[in-house]
């Protein structure tokens, strides 16, 4: 088998359950189709693991109502993914016991690294729909594919942003602002500010600190104090939801108010972290993320549509856009399914690689074309600001919806 090898999975430090079923696992032909989905939906991920899951949960009825895949009905088999040892359970769970045709998830980089190792030697498709950590697809794996943008994507588009968006906005020189770069230290955080460091030095912008911290942390009081003593004008920050929250509160607490801070998604999009932080704290903040749902609909047909059906079945909105991008990723992956010669894993590959959607043609704006490795290579995220208290697209200009204000905080 190519790609991986039980040995090299035994030396990353995960165990792996041996499964009889291989290339001749055996495809019921009649009945529901099992699908797993593999998402944390306990623990400190549990809200945007939730919010990611509904947005596949609403592509497969979607799809159930037109008549399924193949003629035959989906069939969603939960996985709570915790932790990465979690997740390689329920994986196992899910191919051997379960036998699911494909796994979807999984919205933490470091749960879909762990359990896509299980998939790959079962040779179950694995798609992902929320994790960006670039190494996901830089295994060799033949079976992990990925509809949305990757880590160098986001850290890319962030710096640019300061470059291209937040310095004009302030009448600055983009080489005359300090900036601080602060991630929570998991692969997630880790992955982004390498790239976002890559990426300053490329354009030459001035980097006077990197603060890794635990995203478990209950005081971030030293980070902000290093920011504000360095006089940090623009703080690019990799967080979860916790995290997030605190280093709100506590800039105000120190009284460090910087020109802009932009998070890559995480704790950035969510409405609740706005709540907690309240509305005149968060007012500013930008965002480097997924496509949300202040953005123009003639860059994201279809958005609209997904937003309604939303509300109809939560009856609330949606809590940030990592739904829309798994309902996106959930349907192109659905076509392929049903596109497919069969569902073994080999005529599903076939079927995701001959994939050829253009950019703006999905309800979250991207295309989706994918390379060998199985990652879409048409997956841009677009930058995002916190007004009014309402996350509202602000770069490019062909996605937004306002302009953007250089203020941070009211």
């Amino acid at each position: 088998m190519t790609g991986i090898t039980r040995r090299g999975a035994l030396a990353s430090g995960i165990a792996l359950a041996a499964t009889p079923f291989g290339i001749s696992r055996s495809l019921a032909q009649s009945g529901p189709i099992k699908v797993g989905a593999l998402y944390p939906f306990s623990g400190g991920l549990a809200l945007l693991g939730d919010e990611s899951f509904r947005g596949l949960e609403i592509a497969i009825e979607e799809r159930n109502a037109a008549g399924g895949v193949k003629g035959r009905k989906l069939q969603i088999v939960r996985g709570d993914a915790v932790d990465p040892n979690q997740a390689v359970g329920e994986a196992r769970r899910l191919t051997s016991v379960e036998r699911v045709t494909c796994v979807f998830g999984t919205y933490s980089s470091s749960l879909c690294l762990a359990a896509s190792q299980v998939t790959e030697l079962a040779q179950i498709p694995y798609f992902e729909l929320g994790a960006i950590s670039d190494p996901i697809t830089e295994r060799g794996f033949k079976y992990i594919f990925r509809t949305n943008p990757t880590a160098a994507s986001f850290a890319a588009a962030m710096v640019d942003a300061v470059h291209d968006a937040i310095a004009p906005a302030f009448n600055a020189d983009p080489k005359s602002l300090k900036l601080g770069i602060i991630h929570e230290d998991s692969l997630y955080g880790q992955t982004v500010a390498g790239y976002q460091k890559k990426r300053i030095q490329e354009i030459g912008l001035n980097l006077v600190e990197t603060l890794p911290y635990s995203a478990k942390s209950v005081d971030l009081t030293p980070v902000v104090l290093r920011l504000k003593s360095a006089g940090v004008d623009v703080v690019l920050q990799t967080s979860y939801q916790n995290d997030t929250v605190l280093f709100f509160r506590q800039m105000r607490e120190q009284g460090y108010k910087p020109k802009a801070a932009i998070g890559a998604g995480g704790g950035y999009s969510l409405r609740d972290t706005m709540q907690a932080i309240g509305a005149e704290t968060m007012e500013g903040a930008l965002d480097v993320d997924f496509t949300q749902y202040q953005t123009n609909p003639e860059a994201a047909p279809g958005m609209p549509d997904f937003l309604k059906k939303y509300q109809a079945k939560y009856g609330t909105a949606p809590r940030s856009g990592h739904s829309l991008a798994n309902y996106m990723g959930g349907l192109v992956f659905l076509d392929a399914m049903e596109a497919a010669k069969d569902l073994s894993a080999a005529a599903i590959r076939t079927a995701v690689l001959a994939v050829d959607k253009p950019a703006g043609s999905t309800a979250t704006g991207w295309g989706a074309k994918f390379n060998e490795a199985g990652q879409n290579q048409r997956a841009d995220p677009f930058l995002m600001q916190w007004q009014g208290g309402e996350l509202v697209t602000v770069f490019p200009k062909k996605a937004a919806v306002k302009e953007l204000k250089a203020v941070l905080g009211t």
